[in-house]
């Protein structure tokens, strides 16, 4: 089984690049020289410098000795929640900001959800001095406030989406309308492994610094450059794809996939997508999506703005539907519960999207002498308001 896309943009069925004609010049033109450019040698040094003494790479990967009593294995937590800016949103936004310089473009524009992919965007486009235009909903840009400010700090317009669920979907498709509208000077930053090949593809690999990493610290901490577990949370997934990234051909390496139930899988508040989606095409790409039995998008919902998307990553549905990667979901209640597990236990307040991971670590079965990585992709300091609301530190 192969699990690097095909020349055509294709995971096994899914994949693809499905745009409207008048994208068809810019997807064309990414997908004709991001490979050429971003494997020259001068891209590869710019990239890694600013890696290192911009972001903030290496991140560590903690061993999490309390964490580890309380589930009898070995966890290690990859601290992606370490790097500039607070999640590993940046990896992506500074290769992408990189290739889009040299494609000549002046204009970017972006869509968020959680806001971590906006401040990553934000931030390259004013250490680039490049105009950022970022997308989000409406119901986002209300929960998730503190993002908002610092996007606006860094000099980005932030555009509310205010159809349909007003969450990261709409986001996207407003983010796209602006792309068919501004094709010639416009380079469109997609925050995850989803949209039109070559995104995902692209995407994955910026992410994959993950994996190349993770896999000379295990070495050296461990003694193997491998765990048995690598768990991580999708919404559309590139945290995880980074995560899985060098092990995705290396069956002795377990791979767990986390997506948010919301309410509950069967509540029609939920976010599951391989439990409930049906294959089909969002956002130029075909891949698992929650629809109905006409075609429509179902609006997702969970409590954590960066996984209620109503699909997923075409790698994500290949390694779903393959059975390479399990795939658990995690509701709003248990992903709380692991944000204050892991913040008394270990000091270490973790955003709402990689806490659903965190919950996932009583449901893989590890046995006390596995290795087990959870790639934490983000810190809580944007999540503070909703956890303020639920765990009612003011009337302690």
């Amino acid at each position: 089984m192969n699990y690097i896309v095909d020349d055509n943009g294709f995971y096994g069925k899914f994949g693809g690049a499905y745009v409207p004609e008048m994208l068809y010049p810019n997807v064309e033109e990414l997908r004709q020289n991001y490979l050429k450019i971003i494997y020259k040698p001068e891209f590869q040094k710019e990239l890694q410098a600013l890696l290192k003494d911009y972001v903030g790479r290496p991140t560590p990967l903690y061993f999490a000795k309390r964490l580890s009593e309380r589930y009898n294995t070995k966890i290690y937590l990859k601290r992606e929640d370490l790097n500039h800016t607070g999640a590993h949103k940046i990896n992506n936004t500074m290769g992408q900001i990189l290739l889009a310089k040299r494609l000549g473009k002046k204009r970017i524009i972006a869509e968020t959800g959680a806001g971590q992919h906006g401040v990553a965007t934000a931030t390259v486009c004013a250490l680039m001095g490049l105009e950022c235009i970022v997308y989000m909903g409406e119901v986002d840009i209300e929960r998730q406030a503190p993002n908002v400010a610092r996007m606006k700090m860094l000099g980005a317009s932030v555009v509310p989406a205010t159809s349909g669920s007003k969450t990261l979907k709409d986001a996207t498709n407003e983010a796209i309308r602006d792309w068919i509208n501004n094709p010639e000077d416009t380079y469109y930053i997609i925050g995850s492994v989803v949209g039109p090949h070559p995104y995902p593809d692209m995407v994955a690999r910026f992410q994959a610094v993950i994996s190349e990493e993770m896999m000379a610290q295990l070495q050296e901490q461990t003694g193997r450059d491998y765990p048995d577990y690598v768990v991580a949370c999708v919404g559309g997934g590139s945290n995880a794809a980074g995560a899985f990234y060098h092990y995705l051909d290396r069956p002795e390496v377990k791979l767990v996939a986390v997506e948010a139930a919301g309410l509950g899988i069967e509540s029609g508040e939920s976010a599951a997508t391989s439990v409930l989606g049906k294959e089909g095409i969002i956002h130029g790409s075909r891949t698992l999506l929650m629809q109905t039995e006409d075609g429509q998008v179902v609006e997702p919902y969970s409590i954590s703005a960066g996984l209620d998307y109503p699909g997923v990553g075409p790698l994500h549905a290949h390694l779903h539907q393959s059975g390479r990667a399990v795939f658990e979901s995690i509701t709003d209640d248990e992903a709380l519960k692991a944000v204050l597990e892991l913040t008394r236990l270990e000091g270490i307040i973790p955003a709402l999207e990689s806490a659903h991971a965190l919950a996932a670590l009583d449901r893989i079965g590890a046995k006390p002498e596995d290795v087990v990585v959870v790639n934490l992709s983000g810190r809580g300091d944007k999540d503070l308001a909703t956890y303020l609301k639920r765990f009612h530190f003011d009337e302690e």
